[in-house]
């Protein structure tokens, strides 16, 4: 089938134009989903979707403005990116599993000796509470600066600026 034949049955909603649509394209496009967000079974979920959008928004394609592979290799790459900017996405990159952590629990010594492990938040006890929850909140759970000042109602420059300030009071106790 060719490309031509294949986008009349696709503008038609043909079921067997999806079967050829994936038969033709998925190798090359779950190449390069793959190469972008460096998962497996991640670059399997976005492909899929990348598919279901294809099928989707078919009526947007326009001849006179490229080629269909690049159109669809666009909507690839768009949603490998979408893919990488999600929250889930990158929580679940933070979200290590505990073999990852056994190797440390067998030598706590080590573990409570660290500055930069246990050792850094008792340093942090030592701040005012307002920065022992800006930072809490931005260095140990991972938020973004955004992300903490909606969590805490406050304005963002007011996140940005405790957070300087808290990092300074915390170089004076660490001597930095």
């Amino acid at each position: 089938m060719t490309q031509e034949e294949l986008l009349v049955l696709i503008y038609k909603k043909d079921e067997r134009a999806f079967t050829h649509l994936y038969d033709m394209y998925a190798k090359s496009l779950f190449s390069v989903i793959n190469v972008l967000v460096r998962n497996r079974e991640e670059a399997e979920d976005v492909l899929q979707d990348v598919f279901v959008k294809i099928w989707k928004n078919i009526d947007s394609y326009n001849e006179s403005k490229g080629r269909f592979y690049t159109w669809i290799l666009n909507i690839a790459r768009n949603t490998s990116i979408d893919k990488l900017r999600s929250k889930n996405f990158n929580n679940s990159q933070k979200n290590l599993s505990s073999d990852n952590f056994v190797n440390l629990l067998d030598d706590s010594n080590k573990l409570t000796s660290k500055v930069d492990t246990i050792g850094i938040q008792e340093f942090v006890k030592r701040l005012k509470p307002k920065c022992i929850q800006i930072i809490d909140l931005l260095f140990f759970k991972g938020f973004t600066q955004q992300e903490a000042s909606e969590e805490l109602n406050i304005p963002l420059g007011t996140v940005k600026t405790h957070n300087r300030n808290c990092i300074n009071d915390l170089r004076t106790y660490l001597k930095v």
